[in-house]
Formats: structure tokens, C-alpha cells, sequence
């Protein structure tokens, strides 16, 4: 793929990372057999490697799973300290397919047109189907926000439309306003990006400084908004059943429980044999921990 949208999504991807979070990245990717791993979040975004490091870990051949990505969790010592991450698994020739936006999935382009680093590759001949799929999950996002954005706006506008309908389909609790954080956090990412996926689209638009003036017959729009309409229906019936598999699937569970909940209470769990094979089970005797920890802190500040 080539083009001005290909060439900045390409020197975006090149963006520095900590070295500790670049190794970590390469070692799941070695033990996974990917091909490919791109490094995404927050923590992207600031450099920080505290709290879990988010990847997505792109596989050779054919999808294997109809219930995609699978979720895992790591810990590892690198460079003197524990850093943790969690790893989504799926094949490359699916990741490319849910960016087009040709499968009923309502997140991966949604999340790969923001900010990701290609932090490791099997070989350098993938860059370009990489570049391509990440692209191509611009132009999908593109066309949508043009389609429920207005008649005219800033680039903003048409982002904020874009990211408060994807985050309304999917199965989570964001705070109002989310889509303004994103755009805040991640200005020079956007900044530009919209035309530049417009004209790959094949979208005509006028700008007026700041302002675009998109030209979309109305039979297209329409075209796109049954589109969007069918992939919002499933949105949560799908993350339903993300959320299902991981809790049956999720890789490393009961140690990411076990991390989260000394986190936020500072009461360390145990991970037995037993924990790490079920932990749904074990969850009810996690919390009895929690709270008799809770207890007998609270009786020991009495005294």
C-alpha cells in the first residue's frame, strides 16, 4: 500500500517505546509464533511501564478461533523489575479483515485507527501488511465519522461522533466524555489524519481552515449507516461473548486477579494450583481473604 495515509501510519508505528516494554513484546511474541506485535494504551502513550502493558499479539495462517482475541496475562522480570501485560491473540489475515471493517466487529478498527507502535516483527516483508491493515482500520473509522458526523466540523467533531458511537456499541462503563479525553491525549495523532484517510476512501471533502465539508451523496450515506447499524446491534451480544470465553479462557487469570486486587485493596492473595486452574471457583474464597484482611486491619488501627 502506498500513499500519503500509508507513509504516516508507517512512521507512526516507528514511534520510540521503552526498550522493557519492546523486549516483552518480542518474548510473547517468540512464544506465541506470531508474526507481528503492536503495542497500544496508555501506556503507549506516556512511556510508563507500571500497571499492565496492553498487546496485540498477529498470528500466521488462518483464524483459529470464531470467538477472537484471545486474552492472555503475563508477568515477567526485565531489566531488574516485574512488568506485566496482557496479550490479545489473533491471526494476522483476521486482524486485516476486522480493519477493513468486513467482519461484524465493532472494536479493532476503532482502536488501531489511535495511537500503536509495531514493536516487533518476524520479518521486515510484513511491514507492509501491517501498515495496510492499520490504514485500512483509518479509512473504515473515516467514513463512519463522516457519516454520523455533520454536514460540516473540524476534524474533532468528526472524531468525537466516531468514538461516542463506538463506545455506546460495545459492552463497557465509560465515563461521559470519553471521546474528548481521547482526542485531548492524542492530538498530534489526529491532527491531519482524517483527510489523509478521506482521500484514500475515496470521499470527497472541501476545507475552509479548520472546517471540512465532506461530500457524500445521500444513498451512501445511507449505505454506510446500514453498515454501522448491523455491526452496533452485535456489539454487545459480541463483547458478551468475548467477556464469556475469557472468563473460561483468559490465560493467567488468577494472577491478573491476584495483581488487581493487592492493587487496589493491598491485601496480597495467594495463586494455588487450584486458583490458577479455576478461577471463577476461587473467587468467592478470594474475597472471604480480602475482607478478613479488611477486619483485622481495621481492628488493629482500633487498638
Amino acid at each position: 500500500m502506498t500513499g500519503p495515509l500509508a507513509l504516516r501510519v508507517a512512521q507512526a508505528l516507528q514511534r520510540d517505546v521503552r526498550s522493557e516494554a519492546a523486549d516483552f513484546a518480542e518474548a510473547l511474541a517468540q512464544d506465541a509464533g506470531a508474526m507481528a506485535a503492536l503495542f497500544y494504551g496508555s501506556n503507549l502513550r506516556t512511556g510508563s511501564l507500571d500497571g499492565v502493558l496492553d498487546f496485540y499479539l498477529l498470528l500466521p495462517g488462518k483464524q483459529q478461533e470464531r470467538i477472537w482475541p484471545r486474552v492472555s496475562y503475563h508477568e515477567r522480570e526485565i531489566a531488574g523489575r516485574t512488568l506485566r501485560a496482557k496479550a490479545a491473540t489473533m491471526s494476522l489475515e483476521q486482524f486485516a479483515q476486522a480493519c477493513r471493517g468486513d467482519s461484524r466487529d465493532t472494536t479493532i478498527w476503532a482502536r488501531f485507527v489511535q495511537p500503536s507502535a509495531l514493536v516487533w516483527l518476524a520479518g521486515e516483508p510484513l511491514v507492509d501488511a501491517v501498515v495496510e491493515a492499520i490504514a485500512q482500520a483509518a479509512r473504515t473509522a473515516a467514513r463512519l465519522a463522516v457519516a454520523l458526523g455533520p454536514p460540516s466540523g473540524t476534524e474533532a467533531d468528526y472524531w468525537r461522533a466516531l468514538f461516542r458511537a463506538t463506545y455506546q456499541a460495545e459492552f463497557r462503563v465509560e465515563k461521559a466524555g470519553r471521546e474528548d479525553s481521547i482526542l485531548d491525549a492524542n492530538a498530534a495523532h489526529f491532527d491531519g489524519l482524517l483527510p489523509l484517510a478521506l482521500a484514500a476512501e475515496g470521499v470527497a471533502f472541501e476545507a475552509q481552515g479548520e472546517v471540512l465539508f465532506p461530500v457524500m451523496e445521500k444513498a451512501e450515506r445511507k449505505r454506510i449507516l446500514r453498515w454501522w447499524t448491523a455491526r452496533r446491534r452485535l456489539g454487545k451480544p459480541l463483547n458478551l461473548l468475548r467477556l464469556a470465553k475469557a472468563a473460561t479462557t483468559f490465560e493467567g487469570a488468577a494472577a491478573y486477579a491476584a495483581w488487581k486486587v493487592e492493587r487496589h485493596t493491598g491485601v496480597p492473595i495467594e495463586v494455588t494450583p487450584f486458583r490458577e486452574r479455576h478461577p471463577l471457583l476461587a473467587a468467592p474464597g478470594a474475597l472471604f481473604e480480602v475482607l478478613r484482611a479488611r477486619r483485622s486491619g481495621a481492628r488493629a488501627d482500633q487498638k
